[in-house]
């Protein structure tokens, strides 16, 4: 892993230091540029740093890109899914266990509808990226027994509450399974009041093999996806689910 190969660089060159004798600024600086490298890895999926993230496919050949939604299901999510169909488009939503506790039968609807679903933890704790690979593991676990009872689905994709990556969250995905999956347009749809603003972030970045975050949360991201299904009806795209963009075997 490249974090590991950082570990190595990092302890050589600490040891180099040593060896001859440097100035204690030196150590200082690397002990800086080691920290804001790895806090790039732990905030950045696409850095790929603790463990690969499908972010987009670069190698797509039709004009298809991933609309994807995270923290459903919400009371919200309805109107997402019923302007999707209006529209004859496909997508994943990452859904949160406590959520789909709440919601079970917008939820089932979801996948009845030919839609892929992810596991985004149980409680999507903000604690996220503090948790042991205990914890980690058991978030996943517990999401997925909620999915398999409510409606029998047992999926292998998972998106990391707020993006984060570290060695115990790598380390639970690959004991549960799972797929990491990531993004690379995010629309900061739940932090970004002005829908235009929002739409200037995603439409001039859309290109073939895109995947696009959003939430199914607010009306004003339903907005949003409005505008970005007349785009993609212009210039010909079609979104697609996670598994089909990636050509995962289901």
């Amino acid at each position: 892993m490249k974090h590991r190969v950082s570990i190595f660089v990092f302890a050589a060159l600490t040891f180099a230091i040593y060896f001859f004798e440097g100035e204690i600024w030196m150590y200082f600086v690397a002990l800086v540029l080691f920290s804001f490298i790895t806090f790039l890895g732990v905030a950045n999926m696409d850095f790929k740093w603790f463990l690969k993230s499908y972010i987009s496919n670069p190698h797509a050949k039709d004009r298809i890109i991933a609309l994807t939604f995270d923290d459903g299901p919400t009371e919200f999510t309805p109107k997402f899914l019923d302007l999707l169909n209006r529209h004859h488009q496909k997508a994943t939503f990452f859904c949160i266990g406590t959520q789909i506790k709440k919601h079970p039968e917008i939820f089932i609807r979801t996948v009845a509808e030919g839609h892929d679903v992810g596991n985004h933890s149980f409680s999507h704790s903000k604690t996220t990226g503090f948790l042991s690979i205990f914890k980690m593991k058991r978030e996943i676990v517990r999401n997925d027994r909620i999915m398999l009872k409510k409606v029998g689905v047992k999926t292998d994709l998972y998106r990391p509450p707020f993006g984060i990556t570290n060695p115990g969250i790598a380390a639970a995905i690959r004991k549960t399974g799972k797929k990491s999956i990531g993004w690379n347009i995010r629309s900061f749809d739940t932090a970004i009041s002005d829908e235009k603003k929002i739409l200037k972030r995603i439409l001039p970045k859309i290109k073939p093999g895109s995947v696009i975050l959003l939430h199914d949360t607010s009306d004003k991201s339903y907005r949003v996806l409005q505008e970005i299904l007349l785009f993609l009806e212009r210039e010909n795209y079609r979104s697609v689910t996670v598994s089909e963009l990636f050509n995962f075997k289901k």
